[in-house]
């Protein structure tokens, strides 16, 4: 995770990001959010190429409301090459094999790769949210 942090669009990454190092603020991530989903881990998913290096990662899980893709990621060195496609969609798989009702996603207006990736997988655009803060 704390590779994936590296270029990240998120902007709450970002926003960590300038106030504290990637391993910081990638381990509070974790720690603050996806720990928390009482989901099993074996529904998490690392991608990997046929030789065995990593190229990113999914959390498909479940909170209060929904079943929802937690966490989406590819690490940098292999951006741009189409895995977020087969990630995501093993993501959904996995939260799919659950007869769920729905699966939602997010993120955020500027990240239009990963906005793209939920269109082209045939994820509904329903809502927007303005998340706002000061210091």
């Amino acid at each position: 995770m704390t590779l994936a942090m590296d270029g990240t669009l998120d902007a709450h990454s970002r926003r960590d990001l300038a106030r504290m190092p990637a391993h910081e603020a990638a381990l509070r991530h974790y720690e603050e959010e996806l720990a928390r989903y009482t989901s099993p881990r074996e529904w998490w998913r690392i991608a990997m190429l046929p030789g065995g290096d990593p190229v990113g990662f999914v959390i498909p899980a479940r909170n209060d409301y929904n079943s929802i893709i937690a966490y989406l990621a590819v690490l940098p060195a292999h951006r741009g090459n189409g895995y977020i496609d087969e990630i995501l969609a093993e993501g959904t798989h996995v939260l799919a094999e659950q007869n769920v009702p729905r699966i939602r996603a997010s993120t955020d207006l500027s990240n239009t790769p990963m906005a793209n990736a939920f269109q082209r997988a045939g994820y509904v655009n329903f809502e927007r949210a303005i998340n706002m803060t000061w210091n």
